[in-house]
């Protein structure tokens, strides 16, 4: 996925004399994950340039740069630092198109990985997607392979819209199955690791069906969705599973569809509980397909704590958890 990401942003500098990319430690370094590596040396230091470790003049001067007719691409290290930054998002950003009448707009793509099991602790662990989902005319994608990731991240870049692209770090170098003390699967050995080199892009606000079936209908994006294919499998449960891919705008076609032929459903992500985009997933299936449920929605998540380093697996919403609210929607 590292692969992609870098693929997608390479293609874009070199498609768009408008992109830029920014952020701490993108130039030179590379990045802390590698995501900008080369694109520096091939790019230049006025594409792809560093910035100081202050997360709202980043996105600040990016709102500034997108004012004035550029595309920037700015990194946020890792999404838990993404708050100092949320008065430029939500007051500024996702506001000037509306305030101006149409007149100006911010075509940014902010990047960011997020998520936990990779032992990052409370401070390197968290899924802040919840929070800005609930801000009105930003954008919010989170892909679950390397394939999906090259093309939304190209539609991103391409959208006249603030978008936030949010990484799952834990499947940048492989799909992850919920079992920590198992050897990654990389990313070669999985058909979405295949990625062209050249341009392509997928829309935004379509989801996909990642896993066909009857049973129940398990609503998940990023890590999860590899999580909920696992335990299908595992278990010889006959569930679809549906990759949402963004979050805001949200593909309700495709989760009615699939909820209404199943009949149940179970909503499945790492972020806490409370106020967690789950709730609004359950709020929108509750009232789309209230007919068709023939048992009470799940949803299987983060606990409303901070991501616990010495407890982390038992935070993670795993196989154990799904499968037990799998039995407790079969059993209603």
């Amino acid at each position: 996925m590292i692969q992609a990401i870098n693929s997608a942003l390479d293609v874009m500098l070199g498609r768009d004399p408008m992109v830029v990319v920014m952020g701490e430690d993108v130039g030179y370094f590379g990045g802390v994950f590698r995501a900008t590596q080369g694109l520096q040396a091939k790019h230049g230091r006025t594409r792809v340039f560093d910035t100081p470790i202050n997360e709202c003049g980043i996105v600040g001067v990016a709102v500034g740069m997108g004012a004035y007719g550029l595309r920037p691409v700015p990194e946020i290290q890792f999404a838990d630092y993404i708050y100092p930054a949320l008065d430029q998002i939500v007051s500024e950003a996702v506001r000037i198109r509306y305030r101006s009448a149409g007149e100006y707009w911010i075509p940014i793509t902010i990047r960011s990985p997020l998520g936990g099991g990779i032992f990052g602790g409370q401070t390197h662990s968290q899924s802040p997607e919840g929070v800005f989902t609930h801000v009105t005319g930003l954008k919010t994608v989170i892909p679950s392979n390397p394939y999906d990731a090259k093309g939304l991240l190209i539609a991103a870049i391409e959208d006249n819209d603030p978008v936030l692209f949010f990484e799952p770090k834990r499947i940048y170098n492989g799909p992850f199955d919920g079992h920590y003390d198992r050897p990654v699967t990389p990313w070669s050995a999985h058909p979405a690791g295949e990625v062209p080199d050249d341009y392509y892009r997928i829309p935004l606000g379509k989801a996909a069906v990642a896993r066909e079936g009857n049973a129940f209908t398990i609503l998940a994006y990023g890590t999860m969705v590899h999580v909920a294919i696992a335990f299908c499998e595992e278990n010889g449960v006959d569930a679809e599973v549906i990759d949402l891919r963004t979050l805001v705008p949200l593909d309700v076609d495709t989760i009615t569809a699939s909820v209404e032929k199943t009949g149940r459903c179970m909503i499945v992500h790492e972020a806490t509980r409370t106020g967690g985009f789950g709730a609004e997933l359950s709020a929108t299936v509750q009232e789309r397909c209230f007919y068709a449920l023939e048992a009470p929605i799940e949803r299987v998540t983060g606990w409303d704590t901070p991501y616990p380093h010495g407890l982390e697996w038992g935070y993670f919403p795993g196989p154990i958890r799904l499968r037990e609210a799998a039995k407790r929607l079969m059993e209603a």
